[in-house]
């Protein structure tokens, strides 16, 4: 079953797609937590490796109800194709700001990737039963979960180690990281690209311009059921666990044990 959905086209560029897309955002957001608190040395350096955090999870609680809107009001696969080309100038802003160590740049183009992500995410998953059977929906949801896990660990290993100094000089060159950054937006355009497009699930439905509207909208229906309700409070107290623990543990190997961005890269 694995073999045969990675070998079609219903499945694989959607598994392309985000693999890459997680895949760039954790690294973006390592590679910023360790050029705060370590190239740059700024006394604010503890709260904004918490803000990096914040400022890339708070667009999937403002915005993933409009994702979720968005990918049955229109076809999924051409929604993928409008978030994968708008990522492609925030990389480049996001090079940019590697390139120069710009603060602002960086927390701007951090921003922009959450809210693509969190548009992107409803598509990820609700595209699958469009282009696939009931019997190969376990399967791929292994592969598209399994994948993410892997895209977070390396993107957020390639951001730490991006960012080592070596002999007084990081690792790579800020030309080398804005290469990565954008090379990776091209790979999930490209492979959006590629995703067959079937028609939208529901054209009638409407888009809420308010995001709030959205959100508390998607909240109250799952509160009407309760085991997706249960679901939903088991599920993200899971990921609030790990955003807290990605978040506080990079200060805490500077500030309290005095490593290196060897040691905070090994931690995460």
């Amino acid at each position: 079953m694995f073999a045969q959905l990675m070998t079609s086209r219903r499945f694989w560029p959607i598994f392309v797609c985000q693999f890459f897309s997680a895949l760039n955002d954790n690294f973006i957001k390592t590679a910023l937590s360790l050029l705060v608190l370590y190239q740059l040395g700024t006394e604010q350096g503890p709260v904004l490796v918490t803000l990096a955090g914040a400022t890339l999870i708070v667009p999937f609680f403002l915005f993933s109800g409009v994702g979720g809107e968005l990918a049955d009001r229109f076809d999924k696969a051409r929604v993928a194709r409008w978030i994968k080309t708008a990522e492609v100038p925030i990389a480049i802003l996001a090079a940019v700001g590697f390139y120069l160590s710009s603060i602002p740049m960086l927390f701007a183009s951090l921003f922009g990737f959450g809210v693509m992500a969190a548009l992107f995410g409803p598509i990820k998953y609700g595209i699958l039963p469009e282009k696939l059977s009931t019997a190969e929906l376990p399967a791929a949801n292994a592969l598209v979960e399994g994948a993410t896990f892997l895209a977070i660990l390396l993107g957020t290993i390639a951001g730490g180690l991006a960012m080592t100094t070596v002999s007084g000089a990081v690792m790579l060159a800020p030309w080398m990281i804005a290469a990565l950054i954008a090379g990776f937006a091209l790979l999930g355009l490209a492979s959006a690209a590629l995703v067959p497009v079937t028609g939208p699930a529901e054209p009638t439905l409407k888009v809420h311009r308010n995001p709030l509207s959205s959100t508390a909208l998607l909240l109250g229906e799952l509160k009407a059921d309760r085991r997706l309700w249960n679901a939903g409070w088991i599920t993200g107290w899971f990921w609030l666990a790990g955003v807290v623990a990605l978040a506080m543990l990079p200060t805490l190997v500077r500030h309290a044990i005095n490593g290196t961005e060897a040691v905070t890269t090994a931690g995460l």
